[in-house]
């Protein structure tokens, strides 16, 4: 099969295609080229396709086998659901962008090779940040730079990385990597960067929500289980990826609690959602891996689901504010029970998708004797509950009256939303039509005495506690505020260093040059007094003394080539 008709570069040709079609046609080719694109990628047989040779170098675009086929499926259905979604949409920037973002997004889990995947990693930072700016509000500019000023440095440490680890191995394929030298270092930073490790997360809160309603739920999607992808193809078993993603299921509670606005609560939860995947791909066995594939799968599903709802919201009522919502039930009972479903899955209820996928990880930590660590993912999973399984329906349909009566959401909107639910509730009652899509053979049952219980209890003391805690007045209040994250480094702390930092600069160059200046001053006034008429050197000297010079350098040479 030719290499231009491979599924990436499908969404590549649509994304073209788009620029000069009618606004109905744009919104049928991004329905129609995710059921073109996944039908093309179930024809494929295992193993590596459209291979070509460029400058010596062999590139992979089509790497087969059954951990990249789960994610590719989960990236085609998100893409379909997504330009669903989004059919009111007739602008051809966010169509074009969704399009050019979703293929490098599936180019990304494909690529065979390192210099491929760079390529398509820089293709999702170029295409997603179109979605931020097409808000096309100064805000949203601004905050679009900063989104990609730090993709573009992840690109630029997979590069450098590259080249470090070319240089070591003479070798450009995409395997397994390890931390064994300075380039698989550098490519492990790209990698974080992307998937949102702890101090490098904060643009993933401040770009997601800066984005545009449908713009929000395709960025949910793609660019972070890219990553999760890589980092469990290349990164399988590291150690550290597991106490980074413990950190990562714990962090982001605390600032989801606080947070008013509804889609950076989710952002904060996309982010702790991550922190179970990573510990999966650091424990590294074939459970564990599972585990990672089928929670990106599920993850992928719900976090839309829960994006659409709120972005629906948003849509008829023109805020995500938890302090201006509330109530909602009245009029839009479809968006609100849609709702339900993504926070019973996100909070793994069983019979609910992340019941299946999150169980996996679990007991991969717990059967690998990593207790402080399973013990962390269930308190994570407690949080996840408090902040996004109730948080967000409650705050949003259920809390005060804010006096709103919107419409319901548009039908492509609930159409979407409703299939979403659907595949929700249809992983969690049978979950073997997941598994079976798992890059390891698996003989697991989730649905368990044990199993059920432990997290039918502690899902009932989360929400005793969050009852509580709104009953005795605890709770942290839903007020418009603007919550301090790591970003305040890179927002406020260098730009007001930075003023003084150039004051001293210029002030110390400035100094510098009037001493040299004085120095050179110094230095002529010295050279004019002894070269003026009748100074030493002007008068004229004898040939004994001439000669007597002459052996004086010679010796200084002759005993500097000695030494």
């Amino acid at each position: 099969m030719s290499t231009l008709l491979a599924p990436p570069f499908i969404y590549l040709f649509a994304a073209l295609l788009c620029a000069v079609l009618a606004p109905r046609w744009r919104a049928l080719v991004l329905l129609g080229t995710p059921i073109l694109s996944l039908g093309m990628i179930l024809t494929y047989a295992m193993g590596n396709h459209a291979v070509v040779e460029v400058l010596g170098f062999e590139l992979t675009f089509m790497r087969v086998d059954k951990l990249s086929l789960i994610f590719s499926i989960i990236f085609s259905i998100a893409a379909f659901l997504s330009g669903l979604y989004a059919w009111h949409v007739r602008d051809p920037v966010q169509q074009i962008a969704t399009l050019a973002y979703a293929g490098s997004a599936i180019g990304g889990v494909f690529a065979g090779d390192l210099i491929t995947l760079f390529l398509w990693w820089e293709g999702t930072a170029l295409a997603s940040v179109f979605l931020i700016w097409a808000r096309r509000t100064p805000a949203a500019y601004s905050t679009g730079m900063r989104y990609l000023i730090i993709q573009v440095l992840s690109g630029v440490l997979l590069l450098a990385g590259l080249l470090v680890h070319y240089q070591d191995t003479g070798s450009i394929e995409f395997g397994h990597l390890g931390l064994v030298s300075v380039g698989t270092w550098l490519i492990f930073l790209s990698f974080g960067i992307k998937c949102a490790f702890p101090l490098m997360h904060n643009w993933l809160q401040d770009a997601y929500p800066a984005a545009t309603i449908t713009g929000t739920v395709v960025l949910s999607a793609f660019t972070t289980k890219m990553a999760v992808y890589a980092l469990a193809r290349g990164y399988a078993g590291t150690e550290i990826l597991i106490y980074i993603g413990a950190v990562m299921t714990l962090f982001p509670i605390f600032f989801a609690e606080i947070e008013n606005d509804l889609r950076r609560v989710l952002a904060y939860s996309l982010n702790n959602q991550l922190g179970f995947m990573v510990v999966g791909v650091g424990i590294g066995t074939e459970l564990a891996l599972n585990g990672t594939a089928a929670h990106a799968f599920c993850h992928i599903l719900y976090k839309s689901l829960l994006f659409m709802s709120v972005g629906a919201v948003m849509y008829r009522t023109g805020t995500s504010k938890a302090s201006e919502l509330g109530g909602l039930y009245k009029t839009m009972p479809v968006t609100m029970v849609c709702c339900l479903v993504g926070a019973a899955s996100i909070s793994a209820f069983p019979l609910f998708s992340g019941f299946v996928s999150k169980s996996l990880i679990l007991d991969a930590s717990a059967s690998n004797g990593y207790y402080l660590v399973w013990l962390a993912l269930l308190i994570a999973s407690a949080g996840v509950l408090s902040h996004s399984g109730i948080k967000i329906p409650y705050f949003t349909f259920f809390a005060h009256d804010s006096g709103k009566r919107p419409a319901e959401a548009p039908i492509h909107m609930r159409i979407a939303m409703i299939i979403t639910a659907i595949l929700c509730v249809v992983i969690g009652v049978f979950p073997g039509l997941l598994y079976a899509l798992l890059p390891y053979e698996i003989d697991y049952q989730p649905y368990t005495v044990d199993h059920v219980l432990v997290q039918m209890q502690l899902l009932i003391f989360a929400l005793l506690a969050f009852l509580f805690l709104m009953k005795t007045g605890l709770h942290p209040h839903e007020v418009r505020a603007t919550n301090i994250d790591s970003d305040v480094v890179y927002r406020k702390a260098i730009p007001s260093v930075l003023p003084l930092l150039v004051a001293s600069v210029v002030a110390a160059n400035s100094k510098s040059r009037r001493i040299a200046l004085s120095l050179l001053g110094g230095a002529g006034s010295m050279l004019e007094r002894i070269a003026k008429p009748g100074s030493a050197l002007a008068r004229g000297w004898s040939v004994a003394s001439m000669m007597f010079v002459v052996v004086l350098l010679m010796c200084a040479v002759l005993v500097v080539n000695l030494l």
